[in-house]
């Protein structure tokens, strides 16, 4: 007659940055009214919209056109489209055509789109320097040799 119906309760709602129920990370957003002074690190991916003044470290990084960046920046994946001001270290890189890059660039893979503008030497990531040698050809004549270095 009187009897106590149970009312279903619903999971809580899932935030940014915060593990889902299933443990798997996923990702959080910084829009573009804001600002942060300080370094940000993150285990999942990062979309940045609004303006950040420090080092950035994390697995996914995706920049909006209008977002600014300055600091260095440690990235297994990052697809840039604003500012960065500072040194990126990147697995895989993709600098679209509205990037403005001023900074020293490491990187696995990389690719850049007509019209982005990067400023700093590119260099490939935990790559052995070349060292150059000299070796005579069977035709007698010296001969430059850039191999890399075994060290």
């Amino acid at each position: 007659m009187f009897s106590k119906k149970q009312v279903p309760q619903s999971p809580a709602p899932r935030q940014p940055g915060k593990a889902n129920m299933s443990g798997s990370p996923s990702f959080s957003v910084l829009g573009a009214d804001m600002a942060i002074v300080g370094d940000i690190t993150a285990g999942a991916e990062l979309h940045i919209d609004g303006r950040v003044e420090g080092d950035i470290s994390c697995a996914s990084l995706i920049q909006g056109e209008a977002s600014e960046i300055r600091g260095a920046l440690k990235v297994d994946t990052a697809r840039l489209a604003g500012k960065v001001r500072g040194t990126i270290s990147a697995g895989d890189l993709v600098i679209l055509k509205t990037a403005q890059i001023d900074g020293d660039v490491e990187y696995d893979s990389l690719t850049i789109e007509r019209g982005a503008r990067v400023g700093g030497r590119m260099s490939l990531r935990n790559a052995a320097p070349l060292e150059p040698s000299l070796a005579i050809e069977t035709s007698g004549e010296p001969m430059l040799i850039l191999a890399a270095s075994a060290t």
